[in-house]
């Protein structure tokens, strides 16, 4: 069996792995910072909760085209462009007394980095730890990029409501500088995947993606059912800063029951990601993603009856251990069938469906939350989201037919390129294991 140490063991995964998780923490901090800005000025749910989730508009507007243009350029100079593309914008949200309209414009500006930095990453993964160290690999993202979630709302919402929003920022602007030279210095060049003479229109290069991933049954079902999951899982987040100014006028105790309610859903999922990955073998896995997914959202209905913060942050925590339990059993099979050449694309098309059903969620809760009981909202959104979630488990497809499909992607798998300097040899196996990260 492959371990951690193993994986660890290979300089350019662990340089992957801090640019990732630096890149997370400060993205959360400053994410759970804004919306604690643009709410006390405003006082608005709406604007709260848009300051939340412009940060997915730029995979709703043109992720897949900045995914499938990643894969004309070297991964690694991909990813560095970004960083610093990101640390000059989010440092511009420093200067004093911005409005409201010009920060969101920034935070988008911002955003579009995002989209080509995670495809670049999700690409260039496989071909630095190779197929089989891949299972291992995107459990050990998924659980750190939950923990840098957990730690980065926790303390940008403390941040920003006890001292100073412009600190978590500061933070988020090193934190880019970092992982640009993580990669620049630990991770070396590898030619485009496509070259000069495979390249085709942009916007056909696209719509493949959209082709691969529902023109194929097993594909598509991962998809709409990821798709509709985190549409119902994400409410809570967006509007956690306007439930807790609800619930009291401590401005210290604002700031930790919107913490406690931002960080419950992650830190959830990775205890149900342990638990159910360490505990329940590959079948049984399979076997829970039907009732797991319903129970992301029906464990939030019992919003209804208006608990206070910290029982709405148990239930959020619920519904976190659920998502930790089927998501990366998801998203293991979904790279697993995935064939090469395509997974920068078909990242680009699952990100955008996520980015934009998170984005419609919050924006649409939020708008009903301003004018109607911000409980009742939650609660019979999350109501409509089991049903949706117990349609799609009753057409899930079959454990053979994912089987085939994982078998004809491993033929076009090329051999992943040699390390520097190779590891003694160990005897492996092919483990189906798989908790990758979130999506």
């Amino acid at each position: 069996m492959i371990t951690f140490r193993d994986l660890f063991a290979n300089r350019e995964y662990r340089a992957l792995y801090l640019s990732l998780v630096t890149n997370w923490v400060g993205d959360y901090l400053a994410r759970a910072a804004i919306t604690v800005l643009v709410y006390e000025q405003s006082k608005s749910v709406l604007l709260s909760a848009a300051a939340f989730a412009v940060t997915f508009l730029p995979w709703v507007i043109g992720g897949t085209v900045l995914s499938a243009l990643v894969e004309r350029y070297s991964y690694r100079k991909v990813l560095i462009a970004a960083d610093l593309y990101r640390m000059v914008l989010i440092a511009l949200l420093l200067i004093p007394h911005m409005p409201i309209p010009v920060m969101l414009l920034v935070v988008f500006l911002a955003s579009l980095g995002t989209p080509p930095t995670q495809a670049a990453r999700s690409a260039l993964q496989p071909l630095v730890v190779g197929r089989e160290m891949l299972p291992i690999a995107v459990a050990t993202n998924a659980t750190s990029v939950q923990a840098a979630q957990v730690f980065g709302y926790l303390a940008g919402a403390a941040l920003a409501t006890a001292i100073n929003p412009q600190v978590a920022l500061v933070i988020d602007v090193v934190t880019f500088a970092v992982s640009a030279a993580l990669i620049t210095f630990f991770v070396r060049p590898r030619p485009p995947a496509h070259n000069r003479a495979q390249r085709r229109h942009l916007l056909r290069e696209s719509a493949e993606g959209y082709r691969l991933v529902f023109g194929s049954t097993t594909l598509r079902s991962i998809a709409l059912m990821v798709f509709v999951l985190t549409m119902f899982a994400i409410v809570p987040e967006g509007l956690a800063a306007a439930w807790a100014a609800e619930s009291t006028s401590d401005p210290a105790a604002r700031g930790l029951n919107q913490g406690l309610i931002m960080a419950a859903g992650p830190i959830g999922f990775v205890v149900g990601g342990l638990l159910i990955n360490r505990l329940a073998g590959p079948a049984l896995r399979d076997r829970l993603v039907r009732p797991l997914a319903v129970l992301t959202a029906l464990v939030l209905v019992p919003a209804l009856a208006a608990p206070p913060p910290p029982i709405v942050a148990i239930m959020v925590a619920l519904s976190g251990i659920a998502q930790g339990g089927v998501v990366p059993t998801l998203n293991g099979k979904f790279v697993l069938i995935l064939p090469h050449g395509y997974r920068a694309r078909a990242y680009g098309v699952m990100q955008t469906g996520l980015q934009f059903s998170q984005f419609g969620a919050v924006m649409v809760t939020g708008l009903l939350a301003d004018h109607f009981w911000l409980p009742m909202v939650v609660g019979l959104w999350s109501l409509g989201g089991a049903v949706a979630l117990g349609l799609l488990a009753y057409r899930w497809p079959s454990a053979a037919t994912f089987a085939a499909a994982t078998d004809a992607a491993a033929e076009s798998q090329p051999a992943p390129a040699a390390p520097a300097s190779p590891p003694a040899p160990r005897p492996t196996v092919t483990t189906t294991s798989v908790t990758p990260e979130r999506p």
